[in-house]
């Protein structure tokens, strides 16, 4: 595996009869940031947190740094961070404090003063937890994970919920943890966040790894396809937009037709006849560049956000 820093072979992990990880395997070597991209349900939260040592697998081996979460104990706490899907903290504990506290259970730990800074926290450092903003959550649970220094770091969908305004300021946190050559595994459903911070990312659905691949691989499977999404005044005949000119590939998804199209001038023309014969009408038309969310349709059949 060559460099790798975090192992993962034939996972799985049950709930009752809901088989929540089907066999998952992959790598990422050290200093990457790697994404584990898919819907909610796809078991991305699962296979975190087995990787953080909060559950244990049914059957497959999982390393972080050489070491099993189940079992290396604190030696495998003080190489790793996380941030989880929430994070709870007393209402009356204060920001600087929260971090000088989460300190303390480490053996190696970052100059506490220069993580409030990082995290533009300074001013809110003797601020309660509980007035907070979402944002500045975030960034002090960012903060926290990071205090002792840690070689790799989890962080399980960390802008979901968030402002856009917000989510930007998180990129730049964690494309600050990759110029600092830190290992990041991060969970995501947000297409936009996968292409500009990793450089592999793992498509997950119904508990597996479809692809893995670099973003610019993976929608490399799109290429010389444009999408086209339409809304129409009213349904068509099943299929028949797939066999317009051009057209690849033809879903429906409430209410929008998404084509894929080599040839998208000859395509919308075709749509425009077609719509005069059955006198229909266009109530709108947009056209996109392939994109990470092509290659999910294109293997599962579906849209990230359904």
């Amino acid at each position: 595996m060559g460099n790798a820093i975090i192992q993962v072979v034939d996972l799985y992990k049950n709930y009752g009869a809901v088989q929540a990880v089907r066999g998952v395997s992959f790598s990422v070597e050290a200093g990457e940031v790697f994404g584990l991209l898919g819907p909610n349900g796809a078991g991305k939260t699962s296979t975190v947190e087995i990787l953080e040592g909060l559950r244990t697998p049914d059957s497959g081996l999982v390393r972080v740094c050489g070491l099993d979460p189940q079992t290396s104990g604190n030696e495998f706490k003080q190489n790793v961070g996380a941030v989880l899907q929430s994070t709870s903290l007393p209402d009356k504990l204060r920001v600087k404090e929260a971090i000088e506290l989460f300190a303390k259970f480490y053996k190696q730990r970052a100059d506490t003063n220069k993580l409030l800074e990082q995290f533009q926290l300074k001013e809110k450092q003797s601020a309660y937890c509980s007035h907070l903003s979402g944002g500045q959550k975030q960034r002090l649970a960012l903060a926290m994970a990071l205090v002792n220094d840690p070689q790799v770091v989890f962080l399980d969908e960390p802008t979901a919920g968030l402002d856009p305004q917000v989510r930007r300021e998180i990129y730049d946190i964690i494309e600050h943890l990759k110029r600092e050559n830190k290992t990041v595994l991060l969970t995501t459903h947000y297409i936009e966040e996968a292409e500009r911070l990793c450089d592999r990312v793992a498509i997950v659905d119904h508990g597996k790894v479809i692809t893995t691949g670099t973003p610019r691989e993976l929608k490399h499977r799109a290429a010389g396809t444009t999408r086209i999404e339409v809304r129409l005044t009213r349904p068509v005949i099943d299929g028949i937009l797939g066999r317009l000119e051009g057209v690849a590939d033809s879903r429906e998804f409430d209410g929008t037709y998404v084509l894929h199209s080599a040839q998208p001038p000859q395509t919308i023309v075709a749509l425009v006849k077609q719509l005069q014969l059955e006198n229909n009408e266009l109530q709108s038309l947009e056209m996109f560049s392939p994109s990470l969310e092509d290659v999910f349709i294109e293997l599962t059949g579906r849209r990230l956000r359904e």
